[in-house]
């Protein structure tokens, strides 16, 4: 028996267990999950003969080392920033490693040790980064096989409520790690290039220029740009591209809404608040606004945001009960964008049952035979309820098959990599056809442009 390790129980790795279970007898596996909890481990493999539940702490060296060295293959599905724990220990013990993250720096500095073992470092291979990449390549790649020169290339991804569970005004809800919805677009200007022209987004003006995209049976979508699309030109092989834009999908409204929270300096991660464990939701927003002995919360907010009371902003801000005096979220030292996320929490968490969905979006210009075209493809995935999100099974699904087809050595090029040759692209679009992950391509007129540039 090949024994995977899987490190981490976490949202996403239901899916991907049930994939490589659903693979087990017939490739002779044996899936060995570690987690800190052993019993969501093992609820997460069920009574299924060819795997072990183990408890696992990615800190504690001699327990790591041990479980690595007795896989044939490990996969991480840890937060980004513990990959490499796991990582040192696989060059040390020559053993191949996927994740579904984006590669960090300490990642990169060990593709040299990596590729002088022969070993497989995969990363980026979930849905963004991940279907993306790979979707992408692929026509961007018979494009080129045609003669055609590429001219512009954008491409958009959003985690987002189903439509038959899109109920509240906000038109969204928590498919992921709810931080980095509040801390989305910090760290730095958004930076991309427009029709040969560099063009930079500051934080503060991110949510107030955004693009709308029509998906065709699911409406009207808007989108925001992501911090850094100019490090895809290489990857990609589009140094000499005109267009060159990634961002991040909402429905139209979320952007204009968010930025409230934007502009009053709720989003900050950057200082605890004084006495947050007694602060009421209340509190918190008035922390924000002007002192004033007579004047309401309310009546503060909405002069410092110039929104009516009868305008959909002020509707939106009171469907979170953010001015309840007797609501608390207990947390001590915390940062204004983690009070927000925890009021957030209270009115965008799935409810049991509620759905998911994930949505792509890829415009692709060219010239060809003097012509300008232009192609849209778009991939819309509804999850199936608690476990089988749509995010789950767009993470875990490609993660698996990468996994797999390594330990086949049917993926043989050493180093540490993102999934963009044909030869890793074609096998896994192609069998995530077969779980319902596909895109639809459409041509249309060639735009060479887009709002955000105006």
């Amino acid at each position: 028996m090949r024994n995977i390790l899987v490190i981490g129980a976490g949202k996403s790795t239901g899916v991907l267990i049930n994939y490589l279970l659903s693979k087990a007898s017939e490739e002779k596996l044996h899936i060995t999950l570690g987690d800190l909890n052993k019993d969501q481990a093992q609820e997460l493999l069920g009574a299924n003969a060819h795997s072990t539940a183990i408890a696992l702490d990615v800190f504690n060296a001699e327990e790591r080392y041990a479980a690595i060295d007795n896989a044939d293959m490990v996969i991480s599905m840890l937060p980004a920033r513990f990959h490499i724990e796991a990582a040192r220990d696989c060059v040390k013990l020559g053993k191949n490693l996927v994740t579904a993250s984006y590669v960090s720096p300490e990642m990169q500095d060990l593709d040299a040790y990596v590729r002088e073992k022969g070993l497989i470092f995969m990363n980026e291979i979930g849905v963004d980064p991940g279907i993306d990449h790979m979707s992408a390549m692929q026509v961007i790649d018979r494009i080129k096989s045609e003669n055609g020169k590429m001219l512009l290339f954008e491409s958009f991804t959003g985690g987002l409520v189903a439509p038959e569970h899109d109920d509240n005004l906000w038109k969204y809800k928590f498919t992921w790690n709810p931080r980095n919805v509040v801390v989305a677009g910090q760290g730095g200007a958004a930076k991309f290039i427009q029709e040969k022209k560099y063009k930079y987004i500051p934080y503060h003006r991110l949510f107030r220029r955004t693009e709308f995209l029509d998906v065709e049976g699911y409406g009207r979508f808007e989108a925001y740009a992501n911090r850094n699309s100019l490090k895809y030109r290489e990857a990609y092989g589009l140094e000499d591209i005109n267009t060159l834009y990634r961002g991040t999908m909402r429905r139209p409204g979320f952007s204009k809404a968010w930025n409230m929270f934007v502009q009053l300096g709720m989003t900050d991660d950057t200082y605890a608040l004084e006495d947050s464990e007694n602060m009421s939701y209340r509190d918190f927003v008035n922390s924000f606004l002007p002192y004033s002995p007579t004047d309401s919360v309310e009546l503060k907010m909405r002069h410092e945001l110039r929104i009516d009371q009868d305008d959909i902003m002020w509707e939106k801000l009171e469907e979170l009960d953010l001015f309840n005096p007797q609501k608390k979220t207990g947390l001590k030292n915390t940062t204004p964008a983690q009070f927000l996320q925890k009021i957030l929490e209270d009115s965008w968490t799935l409810k049991k049952g509620e759905k998911d969905m994930i949505v792509m979006y890829h415009k692709f210009g060219y010239e060809l035979d003097g012509k300008r075209k232009q192609i849209d493809s778009t991939m819309v995935c509804l999850g199936d309820g608690d476990r089988e999100t749509a995010m789950a099974k767009t993470v875990g699904l490609p993660v698996g098959m990468a996994a797999l087809r390594i330990l086949n050595r049917e993926f043989t090029e050493p180093g540490v990599q993102i999934p963009l040759s044909e030869n890793v692209y074609g096998p896994i679009l192609k069998e995530l056809e077969e779980y319902g992950i596909r895109f639809r391509e459409s041509e249309v007129t060639y735009t060479g442009y887009n709002t955000l540039s105006l």
